[in-house]
């Protein structure tokens, strides 16, 4: 039985269609982004997951149980990390897990979650005296306390520096080792990149595309730029195809080529044959974030 099925989704706002039909399968242990610019939607569909927010239309199973239906015991099973939480920040960091822990049946000991989050040395410092990537380990605890088989995260690292982010990218990668299912809306591709089997690119209320980050858009199996520097005294025109026709901008030469192989051979053997350098030679493909704009544009285009 998959974690989370989504069949059909949708949900309306007066004449606005915030979710338009979606369909998406989650399977047990998976770690997914939903990705999406403000407004597709993300936010709704995860809320209705969450037994939030009730859908106008389509099946929702989170667990085998529909969200607006399971009650209690649903969301026992469960673990939600918002953007910001209401905690008592006078109350130190155990006595915050202490008090929730025993809302649910069979939660994970308090110095384990502690521990697990990084925060064995602050589990007596009070909340308000955390800084901003310890809080945030602080909400994660919150989240998993309960010992969920099912978390949901949001924006898990807006506003970290980079240090802080990187952290708590083991901390979540921690989390996938102990067999958790995770559903993380965020805004950073490289995020995404790090941390998910796979991503959702959700855009006008409707998924435009599901893959692995690698391969999402015809990644691995589109096309790759590659780039060089002019080298002196050469024409554009002198170059091999199809760099004889390829753009150059303040001296460098970039072009999209299908063959990468077949291409660069042609050009350092055309190098080698002149005696000459290709000044700054990359070759790349298009990243997650190229392709993530390239699909929401072109939904944004329909």
């Amino acid at each position: 039985m998959p974690a989370i099925e989504i069949k059909g989704l949708v949900k309306r706002y007066g004449s606005l269609e915030a979710v338009a039909g979606i369909s998406l399968t989650i399977e047990e242990g998976e770690v997914v982004a939903l990705l999406g610019p403000n407004g597709a939607g993300k936010t709704t569909t995860v809320e209705i997951l969450e037994g939030h927010r009730s859908r106008d239309g389509g099946t929702v199973a989170v667990l085998g149980v529909d969200p607006a239906e399971g009650g209690r015991a649903y969301r026992e099973r469960i673990g939600i990390v918002l953007q910001s939480s209401g905690i008592d920040r006078q109350l130190t960091v155990a006595e915050l897990l202490g008090l929730y822990a025993p809302m649910y049946p069979h939660p994970r000991p308090v110095g384990e979650v502690i521990e697990i989050v990084g925060l064995a040395d602050k589990a007596d410092a009070r909340a308000k005296t955390l800084s901003g990537g310890q809080t945030r380990r602080l909400d994660l605890a919150l989240g998993i306390v309960g010992d969920p088989d099912v978390l949901f995260l949001d924006e898990p690292t807006t506003g970290f520096d980079p240090s802080a982010r990187r952290r708590s990218w083991d901390l979540i990668d921690g989390l996938r080792s102990l067999g958790k299912t995770i559903l993380l809306t965020t805004h950073y591709m490289d995020e995404a990149q790090h941390l998910a089997d796979r991503v959702a690119v959700m855009a006008k209320g409707r998924i435009v595309a599901v893959g692995d980050p690698d391969e999402i858009g015809g990644r691995r199996d589109g096309s790759v730029v590659i780039r060089f520097g002019l080298p002196d005294g050469v024409s554009p025109t002198d170059l091999p195809a199809p760099f004889d026709a390829a753009r150059v901008e303040s001296g460098v030469v970039e072009a999209a080529v299908g063959e990468p192989a077949a291409v660069l051979h042609r050009l350092t053997a055309w190098a080698l044959e002149r005696r000459t350098e290709l000044p700054g030679l990359t070759v790349t493909r298009p990243s997650l974030e190229d392709v993530y704009l390239t699909l929401t544009d072109e939904a944004g285009d329909e």
